[in-house]
C-alpha cells in the first residue's frame, strides 16, 4: 500500500513538472501505487489549483477507444477535471510552450443543463441532462517522461489533460445519432485520421454514463453548465509550435487548433 507521504511527495513532483519538465513514471517510482492512490494524487493536485484560485469548468473521460488504449497499453478508461484557464476557443493562438509533451484528439463536448448524479444513471438520464453537444479537440499532455505511462501514471497525472478547443456550433442532442458522427482530422492541410462516435465506448453516452456512475460512487455529481469530454474518436496525434490542426465533424462543423510559433 502507498503510504501517505509518498502520495504527497508524487503530488508535488507532478505540480513541479509543469514547470520543470516531466518526471519518471510513478509506477515505476513508487510500484505500490495503486489506482486509489493515484486518484488521491489527482484529487490533491486539484485542491492545490483551486487555491490558488483556479476553477473546475468539466471533466473528461480518457482512454475510452481500443485505438488509444492500444495506443498506450491501457486497458480501461479514467477521467480528470478540466480547469477553467485551459479552455480554448477555436482559432485561438495557443502557446505550444504552456505544455510539455502536447498530443491532440478531436472529441464530441457535452454540456449539460442538469446536475447528473450517480451511481445508477441510465442512458436516457444521461440524455435528458444533455443541453448541447459541441465540436472540440483535447490538447492532451503528460508529466510522465516520454509519455511512458500505466494507468496508474496518466490517472494521478490529471488524465493527462493539457487543453480544451471547443467550437462555436451547439446541435442538440437529437440532431444526430453520436454513434455515427464522424470527424476528418487534419494537421497543416493534410489529412491524418478519421474516426466516428462509435470509437468512444460504442457511442459516446455510454462514456457520460460511466462518468457520472463513476463519479456518484466517489460522492461527486457533475454540475449544470459544466463540459464532459466523453473520450478521442480518432488516436491523438503530436503537435509542434506552428501546427495548425483542424477537425471537420459531421453536422457538428470545423474547430481549430493554431499552436503558435515560438519566437
Amino acid at each position: 500500500m502507498m503510504q501517505q507521504h509518498q502520495r504527497g511527495e508524487a503530488t508535488r513532483a507532478l505540480l513541479d513538472a509543469y514547470r520543470e519538465g516531466p518526471v519518471a513514471p510513478l509506477s515505476a517510482t513508487y510500484p505500490e501505487l495503486d489506482i486509489e492512490a493515484a486518484y488521491a494524487i489527482q484529487l490533491a493536485q486539484v485542491d492545490h489549483w483551486r487555491s490558488q484560485g483556479r476553477t473546475v469548468a468539466g471533466t473528461k473521460v480518457g482512454l475510452t477507444s481500443l485505438a488509444v488504449q492500444k495506443q498506450l497499453g491501457v486497458d480501461q478508461p479514467d477521467f480528470g477535471h478540466l480547469m477553467a484557464d485551459t479552455f480554448y476557443a477555436s482559432e485561438q493562438p495557443i502557446a505550444a510552450d504552456a505544455f510539455l509533451q502536447p498530443r491532440i484528439e478531436p472529441e464530441i463536448a457535452f454540456v449539460l443543463k442538469h446536475d447528473l448524479a450517480g451511481p445508477g444513471v441510465t442512458t436516457a438520464q444521461a440524455i435528458r441532462a444533455v443541453d448541447f453537444v459541441l465540436a472540440s479537440m483535447e490538447i492532451v499532455d503528460s508529466r510522465i517522461a516520454d509519455w511512458k505511462i500505466t494507468i496508474t501514471d496518466t490517472i494521478a497525472d490529471n488524465a493527462s489533460c493539457g487543453g480544451v478547443v471547443l467550437g462555436s456550433k451547439p446541435q442538440r442532442l437529437d440532431a444526430a445519432d453520436l454513434r455515427l458522427l464522424g470527424a476528418v482530422l487534419y494537421r497543416n492541410g493534410q489529412l491524418v485520421h478519421t474516426g466516428a462516435g462509435a470509437a468512444v465506448m460504442g457511442s459516446p453516452i455510454a462514456a457520460l454514463v460511466w462518468l457520472a456512475n463513476t463519479l456518484g460512487r466517489l460522492g461527486t455529481t457533475l454540475q449544470a453548465g459544466s463540459v464532459v469530454l466523453p473520450g478521442a474518436i480518432t488516436p491523438m496525434i503530436p503537435v509542434v509550435p506552428g501546427d495548425v490542426v483542424t477537425a471537420n465533424f459531421a453536422g457538428l462543423g470545423t474547430v481549430t487548433a493554431r499552436f503558435a510559433r515560438q519566437n
